[in-house]
């Protein structure tokens, strides 16, 4: 092969390469989020149970509820709602925690759930829906004990 024919199928190969990791950038960036609300729940649980699941071995909770890809699981879980904030993305934040338990379940809602989460009040038993981010913890530096965390949450009740 002359060198004009080496170069001339690399520069194809090159145009190729670049196409196809283009059109691969451009799905993953377009792909549709997952529809948490209309998907169905793979567990329901007391938020208590899911913290203490969480504190007495993490590992084995990550396993069972925390994927890698991020499908991780939705969940349904039922507690009593400790506090009502808001984030800086102005989402509503229900800390779900029974008296005397050292964690709780943070679930932050979506600008299309907030409207069910402002009529919760504190004190109130309620059951929400939402998927599974991060596992309870203990910080030993800090001496804090760390929430799980719920996203993309609804009231179901």
């Amino acid at each position: 092969m002359t060198k004009k024919k080496i170069i001339k199928v690399a520069l194809i190969v090159l145009a190729i390469g670049i196409t196809g990791a283009g059109s691969v950038a451009y799905y993953m960036f377009n792909k549709p989020h997952r529809d948490v609300q209309s998907s169905a729940i793979d567990f329901t649980l007391n938020g208590s149970a899911l913290v203490q699941e969480y504190l007495t071995d993490a590992n084995a909770g990550n396993q069972k509820y925390l994927a890698e890809t991020g499908d991780s699981k939705i969940m349904a879980v039922t507690g009593k709602v400790h506090s009502i904030s808001r984030d800086k993305n102005n989402q509503l934040v229900v800390l779900l925690k029974e008296d005397g338990d050292k964690a709780g379940v943070s679930c932050t809602f979506t600008a299309a759930t907030n409207p069910s989460a402002e009529k919760l009040t504190a004190g109130q038993t309620v059951t929400v829906k939402g998927v599974i981010r991060s596992g309870a913890g203990y910080d030993a530096d800090l001496d804090l004990y760390e929430d799980v965390i719920l996203e993309k949450c609804d009231v179901l009740n």
